[in-house]
């Protein structure tokens, strides 16, 4: 039996929560859906019970408030749950506990956030070598730090929030290895003006930098041609002039939106030319080019917790109005704040976005370099099938399976089609993105059959 629901909510992140918490206040009957166990999202993993939360910042803590609103609401909470497949018209194919399940919702709002951008180097698959998120979802759920020497590379926020959190928690990192380009510095001042609306984030960021030089931890700063070497695990980090030994490497080069889903429903999708990536097309309540579709929070366009969170409320908002649970006058009268707390949160994307603009190395790494993780596919073979006459990323799994493995594309498609882009002397939105099928995530068969 499918159940019914006026709002399905897809992730319970800042975004999703608020989205979910907003439309319960308005009188939706609302299902809030988590890969989780937990509410929080990747901001806010495991705030009900962090073990390290001291360690992780008053952003971090702001997000057990959140979670104590849902738990004392109405909102049907569905942790450890993934939504496999959704149909445009609102129907979601669940699996939960080896079992499928059929929710119908009126609307949905897609909460799915950020993925990290891949960071293909030489040696990025040897053991030791992870992302800073991976590492920060460890400190967030199990108090865990890694062992032994470890090695930042990259660029940022996300990475020096990393540091500090690795320093406070008695483990700060034995270097960090900024990639920036020194122009790109020169690009963000044009963006002065944001940078001063958004001053409250950017004293942040500096007080994050000051805390890692006062934990001693020795930053390299214009750092090229960084690889990883091992026999069998991580042993050292190399660079263009340096080498340092190391147990870990934690590697990043900033975030982007999760649109797996919204690229399998053949969503209309905007090129951010300043970021690189791809990013859904929404009107100001996060409305979709799909009629019962949002989009709220990172998965629409990087932009934090805060504007995420107002991004949630706004879509909650516009669902409740194209419900008719109220008007539109009320749905606009209470968006303004909504609006206006989002855009103060907003303002300094532009200085940020050019300040941290992905160096070229990281979208078009050295042949060798495996770029598809799961079909062991290297960056030379990609380059061979664009020469052979692959225009995207579609065409060149014909070539090479790469992209058809469990992530289905998430990790390998903004380099691969920056790969063939740059190959075929085109730009990286000619050459287009992979259009993922359903299942979103891997499906037992046996999961289908106790449906």
């Amino acid at each position: 039996m499918t159940e019914r629901v006026d709002l399905a909510v897809v992730g319970a992140g800042p975004a999703g929560l608020a989205a979910a918490l907003e439309a319960d206040r308005l009188g939706l009957a609302v299902a809030l859906i988590d890969e989780q166990p937990a509410p929080g999202g990747q901001i806010w993993r495991g705030v009900e019970r962090a073990q390290a939360a001291a360690t992780l910042g008053g952003d971090y803590l702001a997000g057990r408030a959140e979670a104590a609103r849902l738990r004392a609401s109405r909102v049907r909470y569905l942790p450890g749950t993934t939504l496999w497949h959704l149909d445009p018209d609102g129907d979601l194919s669940l699996a939960h506990g080896g079992r499928t399940a059929r929710l119908a919702a009126r609307r949905v709002v897609l909460a799915t956030g950020a993925l990290e951008r891949p960071v293909p180097i030489p040696g990025w698959t040897l053991p030791g070598v992870m992302t800073a998120g991976a590492a920060q979802i460890l400190l967030k759920t199990a108090a865990a730090v890694p062992a032994g020497p470890t090695v930042l590379a990259g660029q940022g926020p996300l990475l020096w929030l990393v540091a500090q959190q690795l320093a406070a928690a008695g483990a700060p990192p034995a270097a960090i290895l900024e990639t920036r380009r020194t122009g790109t510095a020169a690009a963000a001042l044009a963006h002065l003006p944001g940078l001063w609306r958004g001053r409250a984030w950017a004293l942040k960021g500096l007080a994050m930098m000051r805390a890692v030089a006062r934990a001693g931890v020795p930053v390299i700063r214009g750092v090229r041609g960084l690889r990883a070497e091992g026999t069998d695990r991580l042993e050292r980090v190399v660079w263009d002039g340096g080498s340092r030994a190391a147990a870990t490497l934690l590697l990043h080069e900033g975030v982007i939106p999760n649109v797996q889903i919204p690229l399998a429903l053949g969503l209309a999708h905007d090129w951010d030319e300043a970021q690189l990536c791809w990013r859904p097309r929404i009107d100001a309540f996060g409305a979709s080019s799909a009629e019962r579709i949002a989009i709220a929070g990172d998965g629409a366009g990087i932009g934090g917790w805060q504007a995420a969170r107002a991004q949630g409320r706004l879509a909650a908002l516009d669902a409740a109005h194209r419900l008719g649970r109220i008007d539109r006058a009320r749905r606009d009268a209470e968006a303004g704040p909504l609006l206006a707390e989002r855009a103060r949160a907003l303002a300094i994307r532009p200085f940020l976005d050019a300040l941290y603009r992905p160096p070229p190395e990281v979208l078009t790494p050295p042949d060798a370099t495996i770029v598809c993780r799961c079909e062991e596919v290297t960056a030379g073979q990609v380059r061979q099938a664009a020469r052979l006459g692959a225009t995207g990323p579609n065409q060149a799994k014909a070539y090479l399976r790469c992209g058809m493995g469990p992530c289905q594309g998430r990790l390998c498609g903004p380099t691969v089609a920056a790969l063939i882009a740059a190959e075929r002397g085109i730009a990286i939105a000619e050459a287009g993105s992979y259009r993922p099928r359903a299942p979103y995530k891997p499906l037992t068969v046996g999961e289908l059959a106790h449906g």
